[in-house]
């Protein structure tokens, strides 16, 4: 989204702080250059302030009338000494500031490797059943991989709601592997499991308290046969919110899970818009617009995970350098 013209701004109309408001939804420089402009807006305002209190009052011109609308007019000075020719410097600092340590992040495009101090802690609490299905699993998520090196395994034990990089840790090589049959990008697709389960921490569970494995609250219609699993869940009707049982679908893996929604997106047709979408906000907009969800909301929520910072440093904190 191209930044607003902040040096055209009129302190007492609050409609043109409206591209404001939007960037600081995003973890975006625009949206850190424009907060510190505000701030240093704000401090010359101050000292404008404080420039007139210091004033001798008691001129013909004095009066509650004359101070209001002097007022307003140093609120919109403020507002242009801090816009125009660098302003006087303070917005740079502070920019500085906010922007330090957020370093540029590349998103891998491959399966992501773990770390030596999870890598060892994986090993240490994997069953010997549960290792068959971990070399399985990494098998296939590192089939277009060179060497056997690059394959990683799942983590069938890891805590659900352990935090955004465990919860990428363990559903990256799926994601991956429905990126290749969707064309849409692994991270979108990571993002939208993050916000159906809230990173992991809200997954279904069975009557016996397993997990559902079902990462995308896909709902179990009349052509469901499989494994099933009854919640309340939240709807919006007409705007409305309203509380209903529901029976959603159960899997035996996080790879079933991807597996099943790839192919919900790829056959049917009120996905057509979203099969290969690369751009974040036209993959929200289009999952709400075929009706993947009721929450109005649900396409500003998803495009905020997929450009927020939560996912973004999850996802360099589980990247090789070479990623």
């Amino acid at each position: 989204m191209a930044a607003s013209d902040f040096s055209q701004i009129n302190a007492l109309d609050p409609n043109t702080l409206g591209g404001l408001r939007r960037l600081s939804k995003e973890s975006s420089p625009e949206a850190t250059k424009e907060a510190a402009r505000q701030f240093e807006a704000l401090f010359v305002q101050q000292m404008l302030k404080s420039m007139r209190d210091a004033t001798p009052k008691g001129s013909m011109f004095d009066s509650d009338e004359t101070r209001m609308y002097q007022s307003l007019l140093d609120q919109q000075m403020s507002m242009q000494l801090s816009t125009r020719a660098g302003g006087i410097g303070l917005a740079k600092v502070i920019e500085r500031q906010l922007n330090a340590g957020k370093a540029e992040v590349k998103l891998p495009d491959g399966p992501v490797p773990l770390d030596a101090a999870i890598r060892r802690g994986f090993d240490g609490a994997v069953s010997p059943s549960a290792t068959g299905t971990a070399s399985q699993a990494a098998k296939t998520a590192g089939a277009a991989a060179s060497s056997a090196a690059t394959a990683v395994p799942m983590l069938p034990n890891m805590p659900a709601g352990a935090g955004p990089r465990a919860f990428v840790e363990k559903v990256w090589p799926q994601a991956v592997e429905a990126s290749r049959a969707t064309g849409i990008p692994a991270r979108f697709l990571v993002a939208q499991a993050a916000l159906e389960t809230g990173w992991g921490k809200f997954e279904l569970k069975n009557a016996d308290g397993t997990p559902s494995h079902n990462l995308f609250n896909i709902k179990a219609g009349r052509s469901w046969s499989g494994d099933t699993v009854s919640t309340a869940t939240t709807e919006y009707v007409n705007g409305a919110a309203t509380r209903e049982n529901a029976r959603f679908r159960a899997y035996g893996s996080y790879a079933d899970s991807f597996r099943d929604y790839a192919n919900l997106i790829r056959n049917n047709p009120r996905y057509a818009a979203v099969v290969g979408q690369s751009d974040a906000t036209a993959f929200a907009r289009g999952l709400q617009a075929a009706g993947y969800a009721t929450d109005p909301q649900y396409a500003d929520k998803l495009a905020r995970i997929i450009n927020g910072n939560t996912l973004r440093v999850a996802l360099s904190g589980s990247a090789s350098p070479s990623a």
